[in-house]
């Protein structure tokens, strides 16, 4: 049985050669059934790769759903599922239970407000520094917008964290020198509802990743959406440099480079109890990192991994 979350609901040869294309015997497997769950930041990604995969491999059925980082470490380590979707570090205690990691992408977590905040054109021309987040998410020091130097809008400030076990909340959180155990603010379960939630409440500031922020047709923040830009310098505005959340595209293109730094940029991964052995596995395996698989990634508002590391992942699974 296939499964699938809805967001209106929160929301075989190793390729030696990186850059080659990507082929199977069509068919070649009996019927068999990969079962997927975890983070909500890679479930669009898997329900590409999985349709594209049944192309070629009309056999292979896929069981995927999305519930949170944590949940899909905690399936996949308890044998419940195939492969757990992750989006935050593997802790030391996991490896000791026989996680194998396979990362496959890069994303990044953007801090977000409302677009209709009254002082939504204040917030993007000064943006937050690293410490300002930190009194608002951390120290509950800052709880008024206009406790922020330069913002005149005298009303509270609704704070959104994450319920769940989340890879964005540990991301953020670790960009703040912090846990998930310590932000502080509503909880929210899901990226689909903590956007929801950001986008329905005028006061609201939150964080998401970003395929719950763009859009992927026209590769602009979601209505009533606004991404609130970092402060890197801490110069009291957003200069020119520090400025790329436009677009998806321009956004992508700082965290390939480097510009949008790590945390909260990040590498998505794919997790296994142990090395992967069965060969239909092995071979989602190498679609995902065949130049087929990772030419997927920005379309659908990721980021590709680089040759080097495509060399390294696919080492992995020789």
């Amino acid at each position: 049985m296939i499964k699938y979350v809805s967001f209106g609901l929160i929301g075989g040869v190793l390729l030696g050669i990186i850059g080659c294309t990507y082929s199977e015997k069509k068919g070649a497997e009996n019927q068999e059934t990969i079962s997927i769950s975890g983070a909500f930041a890679l479930y669009p990604m898997l329900i590409q790769w999985s349709q594209d995969f049944k192309e070629n491999h009309p056999n292979v059925r896929f069981n995927i759903s999305a519930g949170g980082a944590g949940k899909g470490i905690a399936d996949v380590l308890s044998g419940m599922v195939d492969i757990g979707m992750v989006s935050r570090d593997i802790h030391p205690e996991e490896f000791e239970k026989g996680a194998f990691l396979v990362n496959v992408a890069n994303d990044a977590v953007v801090a977000t407000c409302n677009a209709n905040n009254p002082a939504a054109k204040q917030i993007e021309k000064r943006g937050l520094t690293k410490s300002e987040f930190i009194d608002v998410f951390l120290k509950a020091k800052t709880a008024r917008w206009n406790q922020l130097k330069g913002i005149d809008s005298d009303y509270d400030m609704h704070v959104y964290v994450r319920s769940d076990a989340a890879g964005a909340a540990e991301t953020w959180a670790k960009f703040l020198d912090a846990s998930q155990e310590d932000l502080l603010g509503i909880g929210v379960f899901g990226d689909p509802g903590q956007a929801q939630a950001i986008m329905r409440d005028p006061l609201a500031i939150g964080f998401s990743n970003l395929n719950y922020v763009y859009s992927l047709k026209n590769r602009k923040p979601q209505q009533n959406v606004q991404i609130i830009p970092i402060d890197w310098n801490g110069n009291g505005q957003i200069d020119s440099d520090e400025y790329y959340y436009q677009n998806l595209d321009s956004l992508n293109q700082a965290i390939g480079d480097g510009r949008y730094p790590s945390p909260p940029a990040r590498t998505l991964g794919l997790l296994f109890h142990g090395k992967p052995k069965s060969e239909v596995l092995l071979s989602f395996l190498r679609y995902i990192l065949s130049a087929e698989g990772q030419a997927r990634l920005p379309e659908n508002g990721y980021v590709s991994l680089n040759k080097q590391s495509i060399a390294q992942e696919l080492a992995k699974i020789r």
